[in-house]
């Protein structure tokens, strides 16, 4: 461009604009070598720096839950690990306590590796059973559970462990708690009868959202506190909240079943030395007078021992002898001595992630019962373990409640595992969830497969 033309308008607007399309008279200039002059800059970072990595693990980890299977893995996941680790803990932990009672040191581990497997079982059955077939299982599981509470209490018949009379000899070394299965009965019973009443549109006038669901809840809660089983009755009660909370009850009317039932649980409490003392354990680092608090003062111990990564597995000082049921009540405990706070926390990340994969079910699905099911037996697993861990360490009273599929104790675990069976079939029928599991087949996969070969071109493998 001459000097000259820069004068002109056209010039000066040539000049500022760059060159031309198709100019070779003006090249862009290269970046210049690693290290030189010319390096061309780099690139600017998103404005707030780590905020920006946060953002986006937040984005990934939405994504992820948002997933169709998300729920479905993280009960069949969940579920497994927990029962998988329960049992190593069963046979580490009761070991020394066959020993004490000359037994050998597999018997309780392989009592409960046969209600595993039983269990299994169960949970399978229940994973393929129709919500028909289920609805229909409600009033007959309820009316049995009812039979066998009343069963308890003949003499003869009902058994006295650990001051409470809860249970039925079934021959030899097995028995049966039938308040374990009540739980159950109750969910099913309680999700069909909402169900029903939502159907019809009933559910909004506070006489169908009562009755006959807290009366019946009522019912077995005498029954079983008849036998002395005060932790039992806290869980039913938690189920009994969980479906009136799902079934959406009002704040007053919430209110008002909750405090008759916690003015019923004072009244059951102060009538009870024993419940007194156990309240009075409460954050104790001394065993009391006559060793009352000996059970919840070495639970601590066991926990502090194991420190950060504990001192192995089997290596627990407390289960021989000082600590009072090692395998079943207070197996956390033993969990924590021999894993340390790393256990304990993937222990509680474990019962987490069930709990909120049972949230999600029940707050995806489109039906009624599905969701007043899903809703009860979330609350149910999680309440328990809330009571179990909240007792090992100090926060709560002793309620002599198991730890949900990882304390010892075959009662507990069968309607258990029934009851994530029930969890996994809610899941697999969430919205997309069963289009997602079809595509996994190995059919459907090969088919796939064998359609995009046919449009590879000739020669690529």
């Amino acid at each position: 461009m001459h000097a000259d033309d820069m004068l002109t308008p056209a010039g000066v607007w040539t000049a500022l604009r760059g060159p031309a399309a198709g100019s070779r008279s003006v090249r862009a200039p290269r970046p210049a070598a690693r290290g030189g002059a010319g390096r061309a800059p780099a690139p600017r970072r998103p404005p707030g720096g780590r905020g920006g990595g946060l953002r986006g693990l937040h984005a990934r980890a939405r994504r992820a839950w948002d997933r169709p299977l998300t729920a479905y893995y993280l009960v069949l996941g969940g579920s497994l690990l927990i029962t998988v680790l329960g049992l190593v803990m069963v046979y580490s932990a009761s070991q020394i306590k066959a020993l004490q009672n000359g037994l050998a040191p597999s018997y309780f581990f392989r009592k409960q590796l046969l209600a595993a497997a039983i269990g299994t079982v169960l949970l399978l059955a229940a994973a393929r059973t129709p919500v028909r077939l289920l609805r229909a299982l409600a009033y007959p599981l309820l009316a049995v559970s009812v039979f066998l509470l009343c069963l308890v209490q003949v003499p003869g018949i009902g058994e006295t462990i650990n001051g409470n009379t809860n249970w039925i000899s079934l021959g030899g070394p097995f028995q049966m708690q039938p308040s374990e299965f009540a739980k159950l009965a109750l969910v099913l019973w309680g999700a069909d009868l909402l169900a029903r009443k939502h159907s019809k549109k009933l559910l909004t006038q506070w006489k169908h959202l009562l009755v006959p669901l807290v009366p019946v809840t009522f019912l077995l809660l005498g029954l079983i506190m008849l036998g002395g089983d005060m932790g039992t009755t806290v869980v039913l009660t938690a189920v009994l909240l969980g479906l009136l909370w799902v079934a959406g009850a009002p704040t007053r009317l919430f209110s008002g079943v909750f405090g008759v039932t916690a003015a019923l649980a004072v009244l059951f409490i102060k009538t009870s030395a024993n419940r007194m003392s156990r309240l009075e354990c409460i954050g104790a680092t001394d065993p009391g007078d006559h060793d009352q608090c000996w059970q919840a003062v070495h639970g601590i111990y066991a926990l502090a021992n194991g420190g950060w990564f504990g001192a192995g597995l089997g290596a627990s000082v407390e289960k021989w002898g000082e600590l009072p049921e090692p395998h079943t009540d207070f197996i956390f405990a033993i969990t924590g001595e021999e894993l340390g706070l790393a256990g304990t926390l993937s222990v509680l990340a474990l019962f987490a992630a069930l709990g909120y994969a049972g949230i999600r079910v029940a707050g995806r699905t489109e039906d009624p019962f599905v969701r007043y099911a899903a809703g009860g037996v979330t609350t149910w697993i999680t309440a328990q373990a809330v009571v179990n861990i909240g007792a090992v360490l100090g926060l709560l009273p002793i309620a002599g409640v198991p730890l949900p599929l990882f304390s010892y104790g075959g009662s507990a675990l069968l309607p258990t595992m029934f009851a994530i069976g029930l969890l996994i079939a809610f899941a697999r029928d969430e919205p997309g969830a069963r289009a997602a599991l079809a595509m996994r087949q190995p059919g459907v996969r090969w088919k796939t497969m064998r359609r995009r070969v046919k449009k590879r071109p000739s020669g690529e493998r």
